[in-house]
């Protein structure tokens, strides 16, 4: 891993580097994809059935597009029992947390009797998607999938591409204990525009969430402004801040958990004190031989890793604040106060207990956080995002008087006379 030092005349420009990760790109994905949104927006279920079968080898014309709750069931049933314990207890732990979220709907009174307000209510119909074939995420089910009930949405819709045909149980069963109204076994950009315009057996969705690969994030992009999204997630990654009081090796571990999800993860160590950044260098020497993925979690470790030596704590949290990264780990003797010093970061993990892996599947909050530096102005996905906000305005006879005449004299100021008089016509003279 590359070692920086804050003090260094170089700093800035080394760390502007080590944070600027593109993600890979292919040549004209654009293009495919907007071809491919544009075909599901104008044939629908046939060009879902095309699709699906060109990239999934999968003939849904022959066996339907939608899966049966009985099949949905059934892979409840199938599954081990400790795994479905474990989901159970996801699935509280994380509604328990977003039920905090909730928002009401407000109202105030004036003295006049006008009445201004807030009235707040849930999206009806929204889509997930969930990535299919080898990858493996009931976690990913239960983080969007949870809040959105708990928000009130009436109607959940959830995507997921079955190569071959193949239903992962877990994934289902994750479905089933999420709340998940109606599973459709299609994936992809074809996936993603069929929930934003609608075909004859997927109806169209207000907001599509879930992690995807760059054909869906691609496509979440195009169809934005004709439905909503969540975001535009980059490359996983996590920042650990340490001193000499944690385990270097619970450290290396945490900094792989980051890096083995793929070689454009990046895992940060920030530390004020050279010897621990060693003792977790030297972690990582010996533990990594021992790991599954250690390919992966090398290259990662390689292109976008670093031990950053800060030479204040001042410099410490200034760092931290740049990188504004999505998973913020704070293991030092002075955690709590770090974590209240520091202003941007996804979601903050404190003390040596507190395994960033304990966020991703059942610690409560959510695992769908923002990146690339984007903490700096966006938060995790929330109760919130399933919600939209009605401004509610009821003037009485009185409040147009007052209200009316600054109306009418700043409308007469941008020059629209209409608004203006429409104000005025409220107005009631002074012999009324």
């Amino acid at each position: 891993m590359k070692k920086l030092y804050t003090e260094s005349a170089q700093f800035d420009n080394q760390l502007t580097e080590l944070l600027h990760r593109d993600q890979p790109s292919e040549n004209g994905v654009d293009e495919l994809v907007a071809e491919v949104v544009a075909t599901v927006r104008h044939r629908g279920d046939a060009a879902l059935y095309i699709y699906t079968k060109k990239f999934d080898g999968f003939d849904a014309e022959a066996r339907g597009l939608e899966v049966p709750q009985f099949r949905l069931h059934q892979a409840l049933d199938a599954i081990p029992s400790k795994q479905r314990e474990s989901l159970e207890y996801a699935v509280a732990r994380v509604r328990a947390y977003h039920e905090h979220q909730q928002q009401e709907s407000w109202q105030i009174a004036e003295s006049d009797g006008t009445i201004l307000g807030q009235k707040v209510t849930p999206m009806q119909r929204v889509g997930l998607y969930v990535p299919g074939g080898k990858a493996t995420y009931p976690s990913s089910v239960i983080m969007n999938a949870v809040p959105a009930k708990v928000a009130g949405v009436k109607e959940l819709i959830m995507v997921s591409p079955t190569p071959n045909g193949e239903f992962n149980d877990m994934v289902l069963a994750a479905a089933v204990l999420s709340g998940v109204d109606r599973v459709f076994r299609v994936g992809g950009a074809q996936a993603i525009a069929a929930l934003a315009y609608g075909t004859e057996t997927i109806p169209a969705v207000d907001k599509i969430t879930g992690p995807g690969n760059i054909y869906v994030a691609t496509a979440k992009k195009q169809v934005f402004g004709k439905v909503g999204i969540d975001m535009i997630a980059g490359p996983s990654e996590v920042l650990v801040i340490a001193d000499d009081s944690v385990d270097p090796d619970w450290v290396a571990m945490d900094l792989f958990a980051q890096a083995e999800h793929d070689e454009i993860a990046q895992s940060i160590l920030l530390t004020m004190d050279d010897v621990v950044a060693e003792r977790v260098q030297q972690s990582i020497n010996r533990l990594l031989p021992t790991m599954e993925r250690a390919d992966i979690i090398q290259q990662s470790l390689k292109n976008n890793g670093a031990l950053i030596i800060a030479d204040s704590r001042d410099a410490l949290v200034s760092v931290a604040d740049q990188i504004a990264a999505e998973h913020l780990e704070i293991f030092t003797q002075d955690a709590e106060q770090l974590a209240q010093d520091i202003s941007h970061a996804g979601a903050i993990f404190i003390g040596p207990y507190s395994a960033e892996s304990l966020g991703d599947y059942c610690a409560g909050p959510n695992h769908v956080l923002p990146t690339a530096g984007t903490a700096r102005f966006s938060s995790p996905l929330g109760v919130y995002d399933f919600q939209k906000r009605t401004s509610i305005i009821q003037v009485s006879q009185a409040g147009a008087q007052s209200i009316g005449q600054h109306a009418s004299v700043l409308a007469r100021g941008e020059s629209l006379t209409a608004h203006a008089r429409s104000a005025e016509y409220r107005l009631q003279s002074e012999g009324d």
